[in-house]
């Protein structure tokens, strides 16, 4: 996680000069008058990278190194068990058709297929997030 969130700062770091010389270029060019849109969007993607990259800084600091963060560490040191991955799902394919529906609604400037797609989508989502969920809790026993 250590190279993530420095990669991600140093790019928020670019992107907050780029914004700043950005703006101000625009307003020396025009009289005064800054172009809004770009610097807005620079503005905003300073703050995705920031966001970001504060994150991955902060769960840095809440686990132990792993292998790509050591100077010392080997290929071998990364060798065994990811995760778990899901073998095949339709779930992806019934957020893609929701979102198609929400995103339709939003383009027709119809509410009533904006949030019928938006219902859709959370049905969708939650779907997804408990596939695998098999309802049964497990209790430490004392």
């Amino acid at each position: 996680m250590k190279t993530e969130w420095r990669i991600f700062l140093v790019i928020a770091g670019f992107l907050f000069f780029a914004t700043v010389l950005y703006g101000g270029w625009t307003a020396a060019d025009s009289g005064g008058q800054v172009e809004w849109v770009g610097t807005v969007a620079l503005l905003l993607s300073f703050l995705l990278c920031s966001m970001c990259g504060g994150f991955f800084w902060f769960v840095s600091r809440r686990i132990d190194l792993r292998p790509e963060d050591r100077p010392d560490g080997e290929i071998a040191d990364g060798a065994g068990e990811i995760g778990f991955f899901s073998p095949g799902s339709y779930w992806p394919f019934g957020l893609a058709l929701a979102v198609g529906l929400a995103g339709f609604g939003l383009a027709f400037w119809q509410f009533w297929l904006l949030g019928l797609g938006m219902v859709a989508v959370t049905f969708s989502v939650c779907g997804l997030l408990f596939e695998y969920y098999s309802g049964t809790r497990r209790t430490a026993e004392h």
